[in-house]
């Protein structure tokens, strides 16, 4: 199920162990966004996490849980924008609409940072980073939310759907002051 799910050339799916003590049962996905040979993106990142727990924890309303991250660096200017964590929450909402993902009991954060290097890092100047944390409980087939995350990641790396073959002009990391 989770296996069989497509996703755009320029986003790179593979599956990584999952973490324990979250629930009998789990499976996780890692994502990224454009990688070099090395498997590393200067672009995004991102975790999906599927976890089945047949006591169905009331938290969860259910058996299933998602449990998403999502992270990529920006411009710095974008982000000091004081929307941008209900702009990326946004994101990941209007994904799982557009890929008909139904879910309840979802919870998450939105952190952005900025960052600034001192000593052997003073170099790399002054940064910005999106970061989302998100779960839910699905309702129905899952391979809507992993399309809605792979999306979500590719959003905050700056490909929005249908970008897949536009170029990308060096990464935003590496365009620190």
């Amino acid at each position: 199920m989770l296996r069989a799910v497509t996703h755009r050339e320029d986003f790179t799916v593979r599956e990584i162990p999952a973490p324990g003590g979250l629930a009998p049962y789990s499976m996780t996905l890692a994502g990224d966004v454009r990688p070099d040979d090395h498997g590393d993106s200067l672009y995004g990142t991102g975790r999906f996490i599927l976890l089945f727990d047949p006591a169905s924890p009331e938290a969860w309303g259910g058996p299933w849980r998602i449990v998403c991250f999502a992270q990529a660096p920006l411009e710095q200017e974008i982000g000091t924008d004081p929307l941008l964590a209900e702009v990326a929450w946004s994101w990941l909402t209007d994904a799982l609409a557009a890929h008909g993902a139904e879910y309840h009991s979802e919870s998450g954060t939105a952190t952005k940072t900025l960052s600034r290097g001192f000593g052997s890092l003073a170099e790399e100047g002054d940064g910005a980073q999106i970061e989302l944390r998100a779960s839910w409980s699905p309702s129905g087939a899952v391979d809507g939310h992993v399309q809605a995350w792979a999306e979500l990641v590719c959003m905050l790396a700056g490909l929005p759907p249908g970008s897949e073959k536009i170029a990308v002009f060096g990464a935003r990391r590496g365009e620190r002051d």
